[in-house]
Formats: structure tokens, sequence, C-alpha cells
């Protein structure tokens, strides 16, 4: 299980704001978790995605393409993987380690 972390930046659009690019990514995503395949959380600057490798490759080609299909002629996408090999561990399960942390009195 491997965690992306993208952001897909439309370039040469109408004006600065980008969420119905973001919402059309959203929207591609959310049928790739309905077929069980990915989780993913949106966040004010990225999108975290959470699934088998393989298949995030396959997710990210999809919402990189998503903004070429309303007429925009460039798209930069920055990808970042967290694959972790030793063991399982989910999008939550990180978070919930940090949590954990901070509960811990000071040494």
């Amino acid at each position: 299980m491997a965690i992306v972390d993208v952001t897909v930046i439309p370039i040469g659009t109408e004006t600065p704001s980008v969420s119905k690019y973001v919402a059309e990514i959203q929207k591609i995503l959310s049928q790739y978790e309905e077929n069980g395949s990915i989780s993913y959380q949106l966040t004010p600057m990225s999108t975290l995605i959470e699934g088998e490798l393989p298949v995030l490759f396959e997710v990210i080609q999809a919402i990189h393409n998503a903004p070429f299909h309303t007429g925009i002629q460039r798209v930069a996408t920055n990808i970042r993987i967290d694959d972790r090999r030793d063991k399982k561990v989910k999008m939550n399960d990180k978070l919930t380690s940090v949590l954990n942390q901070l509960e811990k009195p000071s040494t």
C-alpha cells in the first residue's frame, strides 16, 4: 500500500481560481474510491491518495488528463510517493501515530 500526495496544476486558466478543476478531479477520485481501489483525502493544497502503486499510477494519469478535457493546453502535476513495504500503513495510521506522540508527556 502506498500513499501519494498529488497536485494537478492547470496552466492558462481564465481566472486565478482553480476550484472547478479540483472539483472535477475529486469526481474522478470518487469513482475510483467507489470501486474500492483507492481512498483519498482533499487538503487545502493537494490531494492524498492511498492504494496499490500500479493503481495509483493509473489514477494519477486520469487526474492529470482531466484539465485537458476542459480545453486546458498545459498541465503541471506534482507527485510525492510514500511507499512503505515493511508494514501496512494507512493515511489515518500515520496521523494516529503523531497524535499519540503529542499525548506523551514531554521529557
